[in-house]
């Protein structure tokens, strides 16, 4: 039975959406032949017009269904749909069948703020453990981001979506399609935005970019385009986290900083180098830099020689292409020279710093972002237009920041721009807004799991009569099912106590008696009783009542009694009292 449900491959009920993303949809699904919650992720169906895209999302899938990893979540089975749709059309849905996980999305934990030093290098840690996993079975993701990665309630980490970055890249010829399935660019290593192509060491850098996003609240390169953030992963320096947040230490600046590397042998070359340097940082110890061995494998492509690094080097600072080396290292004389020089110039600048006046004030072009929290959104457009800055607004639900109010700005308060820099203010437009959804018919434990479902609590619960609702079943929600409220807000419910108040019928003929006893808002069954021991009364007068006036149980059945004796004519002769009168009227 699906009710009304769609079924994919004649076993997977896809239920509620619990996630959408740029190329897909996740559903909450029940695998009907095993009895569990599964996750289905459906992919859009643009994706599925191109035949090699299928055939690869296919192969793709099944290679990531032998990772089992406790860092991974786990893919079951992938398939293909063909679903018409409400103009008649046929389209193909390909689908996967994924392990379904408690938890929240390591974006949205961010999108709250930045995290602590001690969490950001924990979840780091445990995506690295997935990617050595991973990268161990040949396996590259190509798509790490805190979209991919799912926090549990056990604070557990569980990487998602292996293969599925490679099925769309492999089919897709440029960064700009490719990015526009992934949806976005933040987080490309400087080989996929040339297109070039990837291996191990492109996850570590994608993981380095997700670092720095969870120390800072912000990813490393932003622009208006994807092609310009790509452009600045190929050419622009990243800033050290701790000029963002200045609660990040140095160690974790080096470690975050030589992630993300503009060469593949610039960063780290391992999951297990990259989680031995993080853990010294978080120790407050500074990382060493090593030598890259000169390994090639699979997914490590051949380190350049040292003789080619060189003349690389060589080759940045002149425009001469044959560089000859003379000597294996510079004369013991030109480095003391070198060495006084920079003493020289380190003096001088010292000297110069203390002779300045501190009453004079060194000009600026910069611009400080002031905190507008709080603020209305005229207020901080005016502040800002007012530093020269370029203000935006952006609306965002909240439960927690007045309708109207600044909520956040991007870059945050107290990041120093440019003028004429746009920043983003984001405005509450109040708590989001659910929908009560349907209770009736349902138990208080299916109700509760609804309403939280929902984003909605319980509220009070109350009990009333009723003649045809089981004991325990919903009744009535207050406010009423299919009404719009805050996130967050309460509900009330009215359950069925099983039971209905009946009143005192004796006395009444029996034919009122059963109007009022088979009411339909009563529902009892009249069982009459004729008692032949008293004598009849026109339109049979009920005697007793088997159930006390009172509440008594839904569809109960009720007894009335009422007389069927020998009417006495008052002309004697058969009653024994008055033959003793006449024997004795003296008596």
């Amino acid at each position: 039975m699906t009710d009304g449900r769609r079924l994919f491959a004649g076993r997977y009920l896809v239920g509620d959406v619990i996630g959408r993303g740029g190329m897909a949809n996740v559903y909450r699904g029940e695998d009907t032949k095993l009895g569990r919650t599964v996750a289905i992720k459906v992919l859009k169906p643009q994706l599925a017009s191109d035949p090699a895209f299928r055939t690869r999302f296919r192969q793709e899938a099944q290679a990531a269904s032998r990772m089992a990893h406790p860092t991974i979540v786990r893919v079951y089975d992938a398939g293909e749909e063909m679903v018409t749709r409400a103009d008649g059309e046929v389209v193909t849905e390909p689908f996967i069948v994924m392990e379904f996980v408690e938890g929240r999305l390591l974006k949205d934990m961010i999108a709250e703020g930045p995290l602590g030093s001690k969490q950001a290098t924990d979840i780091t840690e445990g995506i690295l453990t997935a990617l050595e996993y991973s990268h161990r079975a040949g396996v590259v993701h190509r798509d790490i981001k805190p979209g991919n990665v799912m926090i549990t309630p056990d604070d557990k980490v569980k990487v998602m979506d292996f293969g599925i970055a490679r099925a769309v890249s492999d089919s897709s010829s440029t960064v700009a399609q490719t990015t526009a399935i992934l949806g976005t660019a933040s987080y490309f290593s400087p080989e996929q935005a040339k297109g070039e192509t990837v291996d191990a060491r492109t996850d570590l850098y994608s993981t380095g970019v997700v670092l720095f996003e969870m120390l800072t609240g912000r990813t490393p390169f932003r622009g208006e385009t994807a092609v310009s953030v790509a452009y600045q992963h190929v050419s622009e320096t990243p800033v050290r986290p701790s000029s963002v947040n200045p609660d990040v230490s140095p160690a974790l600046d080096e470690v975050v900083l030589r992630a993300l590397g503009k060469g593949r042998f610039d960063r780290y070359q391992t999951a297990p180098e990259f989680m031995e340097e993080l853990e010294l940082a978080a120790a407050g110890h500074l990382p060493r830099r090593r030598v890259v061995d000169d390994e090639a494998t699979a997914l490590f492509g051949v380190a350049p020689t040292a003789g080619e690094q060189t003349a690389h080097a060589l080759r940045q600072l002149t425009s001469d292409d044959t560089v000859t080396r003379t000597q294996r290292r510079p004369p013991v004389v030109w480095i003391w020279a070198g060495v006084l020089v920079v003493a020289v110039v380190v003096v001088a600048v010292v000297v110069w710093v203390l002779s300045l006046n501190n009453d004079v004030d060194i000009p600026t072009t910069g611009r400080v972002i002031p905190e507008l929290s709080d603020t209305t959104w005229e207020s901080a457009q005016e502040t800002l237009t007012g530093l020269d800055l370029v203000p935006t607004r952006v609306d965002e639900a909240s439960s927690e920041v007045e309708e109207g109010s600044v909520i956040r700005t991007d870059p945050p308060a107290t990041t120093s721009v440019d003028p004429e820099s746009t920043v983003r203010v984001y405005v509450s437009t109040g708590a989001e807004q659910v929908t009560v959804p349907d209770l009736s018919g349902l138990d208080q434990g299916a109700a509760t799991a609804a309403l939280e479902e929902a984003g909605l609590e319980l509220g009070t619960i109350t009990d009333q009569n009723s003649p045809s609702i089981r004991a325990g079943i919903v009744m009535g929600a207050s406010p009423a099912s299919n009404t719009d409220v805050d996130t967050g807000s309460t509900v009330d419910l009215v359950l069925s106590n099983g039971k209905v108040t009946i009143t005192d019928v004796t006395g009444q003929t029996m034919s009122i008696a059963r109007q009022l006893l088979e009411d339909p808002d009563i529902g009892l069954t009249v069982s009459p009783v004729a008692d032949s021991t008293c004598p009849a009364e026109p339109g049979e007068i009920v005697q007793s009542q088997s159930l006390a006036p009172g509440e008594v149980d839904q569809n109960s059945t009720i007894e009335l009694t009422y007389c069927t004796g020998a009417v006495d004519d008052g002309t004697g002769g058969g009653d024994g009292d008055g033959g003793g009168e006449e024997e004795n009227p003296e008596g």
